[in-house]
């Protein structure tokens, strides 16, 4: 069982470093532009995650990578209070406004502007807002364990063990 696990690991590995010659949509190798000018389109919170008020949430995708891991975005929200799941690691930058954090472990703390955050991948917190936030997020799609595991060896012996396995 262990071994099919580890060769689906490898498979999995190798499947993503090999270049496809699948005909794709062409590079977007960069993308700039300010974040007051994206036009932010109505993305609502999930009804039975709303503990207080009437949040109102709206998004704008900036980027996303050409593997579809990684997406980069504006998000705003309205006052109002609710729980949000992070399906994906996540990485956030407040950019007006503040936010109210409460995290599943019960750790509290007020997000204002400039204020950079990290929410696992699988996880939920709190969101109180007072009156609004503006925030850029930086998410990512968690690989699963053996995959990471597997990129972990491969730097692991790239750099011969100098920074150790876990690092």
């Amino acid at each position: 069982m262990v071994w099919k696990l580890m060769f689906a690991s490898v498979a999995g590995f190798a499947a993503r470093v090999a270049p496809v010659a699948v005909a794709s949509p062409p590079a977007r190798n960069f993308v700039a532009g300010a974040a007051g000018d994206m036009e932010l389109k109505p993305s609502p919170i999930e009804p039975s995650w709303i503990i207080a008020g009437a949040p109102s949430a709206r998004l704008a995708e900036h980027s996303r990578g050409q593997d579809d891991a990684a997406l980069t975005a504006v998000w705003d929200c309205t006052a109002g209070e609710f729980r949000w799941h992070f399906g994906w690691d996540e990485t956030v930058m407040i950019l007006e406004g503040e936010v109210h954090i409460t995290t599943e472990d019960g750790i509290e703390r007020v997000l204002g502007a400039g204020d950079v955050a990290y929410f696992a991948g699988g996880t939920w917190a709190t969101w109180r807002i007072d009156c609004y936030v503006r925030k850029v997020a930086f998410c990512r799609k968690p690989f699963p364990k053996p995959l990471t595991m597997a990129y972990r060896l491969r730097d692991f012996v790239r750099q011969g063990g100098a920074q150790g396995i876990a690092a």
